[in-house]
C-alpha cells in the first residue's frame, strides 16, 4: 500500500527530498554562486511528510558516502559538469549507469546523493545556473522512472529497513559510528510511529 493510501503523496515526498538533498551538499559550499532553490512544484503538506524527508534525507547522505570514495562515479560527474554539449544527456547516462541492475531503494538514495554532488560540482565551475537544471532533471527522471516502482513497493514508507541496512554496511566508511547509529535508530523509531499512525487513521 503505498503513501497516497494515507494522505501522504509519494510523488510529493519524492521531490521534496531530491530538494532537500541538494540543498544540504550545497550547504558545504563556501561560495556567493550558490543559487536559491526555486521550489519544486509539489510540496509537503503534512508533519508526517516532513518528517518522512528528513530522515531519508539523512539516511541517504550516509549511503552516498560510499558513492563519494568510488573514483569511476565521480569520474562520471565531473564529465557531466565538464561537458560542452547537452548536459541533460550526460545526466541521463549517469542516472542509467546507477540503475544499469535495476531499481532499488539503495540505487534511488544513490540517485539523488549524485544529483547533490553534480549540483555541487556546477557551482565549482562556476556554472550555478545549471543547479536547478539538476533538480529539474532529477525531478523528470524521478517521475518517469522511479515513482511507479516506488508505487508498487508500497511507497516511501517501505524504504526505511533497506536504506537503514545500507547505512549500516556503510558504517566502516563513517568518521562517527555513534551518529551513523544514532540516526538508524531515529529511523527506526520513525518507522514504528509511521506504522502506528497509519493504523490509528484507518476506519
Amino acid at each position: 500500500m503505498a503513501c497516497e493510501g494515507n494522505g501522504m503523496s509519494d510523488e510529493r515526498i519524492g521531490e521534496a527530498l531530491i530538494k532537500e538533498v541538494i540543498e544540504e551538499e550545497l550547504r558545504e559550499v563556501s561560495s556567493e554562486d550558490v543559487p536559491p532553490l526555486t521550489p519544486v512544484a509539489v510540496k509537503v503538506k503534512t508533519v508526517q511528510e516532513q518528517k518522512m524527508v528528513t530522515q531519508l534525507g539523512k539516511m541517504i547522505r550516509i549511503i552516498g558516502d560510499r558513492v563519494r570514495d568510488d573514483k569511476e562515479f565521480q569520474d562520471a560527474i565531473d564529465g557531466v559538469a565538464c561537458f560542452s554539449g547537452s548536459k541533460w544527456d550526460r545526466f541521463k547516462e549517469v542516472a542509467e549507469k546507477v540503475f544499469q541492475h535495476g531499481i532499488t531503494w539503495e540505487r534511488i538514495a544513490v540517485l539523488f546523493y549524485v544529483a547533490g554532488k553534480l549540483a555541487v560540482r556546477m557551482v565549482e565551475a562556476h556554472l550555478p545556473q545549471s543547479v536547478r537544471e539538476i533538480l529539474m532533471w532529477t525531478v523528470d527522471f524521478f517521475r518517469n522512472n522511479l515513482l511507479g516502482w516506488i508505487r508498487e513497493h508500497g511507497g516511501w514508507i517501505n524504504s526505511f529497513s533497506e536504506l537503514a541496512v545500507a547505512s549500516m554496511q556503510n558504517m566502516s566508511s563513517m568518521a562517527s559510528h555513534s551518529y551513523t547509529l544514532a540516526i538508524i535508530f531515529i529511523a527506526g523509531l520513525t518507522l514504528g510511529s509511521f506504522i502506528t499512525w497509519r493504523l490509528t487513521k484507518q476506519p
